[in-house]
C-alpha cells in the first residue's frame, strides 16, 4: 500500500467519505496508464487470455486502450431501463459519450455475451488488499458479475489500495490487482 498526503478515512466510514477521499487522492497521482497496461499485457497473455471485457477510461483512470493490440477489448453501455445494467459490446463501438463521461457504444451496437470473455478489467475509485472494490455507487459491475468464472482483474493507482476498505454482502471482490507496481493476486 502507497502513503499519500491524505491519510484514508477509517475502514467504518461511510463510502461517501471514502470516495470522496479517492477522487483527491486521484486527482494528485501522475497518469500511471503506460505502466499499468504493461504490467496487464505481461499478466494476461502469460495466462493465454484472448478476450478482454475493459472499461473506456474516465478522467483520473489508468487508460487500458493500449490493451487493443493485443487482445480482442469489449467494452460496455450502461443502460437504465427496465432496470440498470450493463451489456457488452466490441470496443471499437465505443464512438458517444456516456452521461458519466467514458466513450461507449450507441444504443444499437452489436451485443456480445459474457460468456464469450476471459479476463474482466475493473475501474473504481479505490481497491482494499481483500478484493473489495469501491465503485462509483451505481452497483453495475456487482449486477453483471455475480457468475462470472474468468479472471477478475482491479485496475488502480496504488495509491488507492487501502488495508481495508466499507462492504457489503452485495459487494463485488476481484481476485486480482493491477497497479504501477504489477498485477497481484489478493486474499479475501
Amino acid at each position: 500500500m502507497a502513503d499519500t498526503l491524505l491519510p484514508p478515512p477509517p475502514a467504518h466510514a461511510p463510502k461517501a467519505e471514502w470516495r470522496a477521499w479517492a477522487r483527491e487522492v486521484r486527482a494528485g497521482l501522475p497518469d500511471l496508464s503506460a505502466e499499468i497496461s504493461a504490467h496487464l499485457a505481461a499478466f494476461l497473455g502469460e495466462r493465454g487470455v484472448r478476450c478482454v471485457l475493459a472499461y473506456r477510461a474516465l478522467p483520473g483512470e489508468p487508460d487500458v486502450a493500449a490493451l487493443a493490440g493485443s487482445f480482442e477489448l469489449l467494452t460496455t453501455r450502461a443502460r437504465f431501463r427496465p432496470e440498470p445494467r450493463l451489456t457488452l459490446h466490441p470496443w471499437h463501438t465505443a464512438t458517444e459519450p456516456s452521461r458519466f463521461g467514458a466513450l461507449q457504444p450507441p444504443a444499437d451496437a452489436p451485443r456480445v455475451a459474457l460468456d464469450t470473455v476471459d479476463a474482466v478489467l475493473l475501474p473504481a475509485l479505490a481497491f482494499d488488499c481483500r478484493g473489495v472494490r469501491l465503485g462509483y455507487g451505481g452497483g453495475f459491475y456487482d449486477r453483471l458479475l455475480p457468475g462470472f468464472r474468468g479472471l477478475t482483474v482491479g485496475v488502480v493507482g496504488e495509491a488507492l489500495v487501502v488495508d481495508a476498505l466499507p462492504s457489503e454482502a452485495h459487494d463485488l471482490r476481484i481476485g486480482f490487482l493491477a497497479t504501477e507496481t504489477g498485477v497481484r493476486s489478493v486474499q479475501p
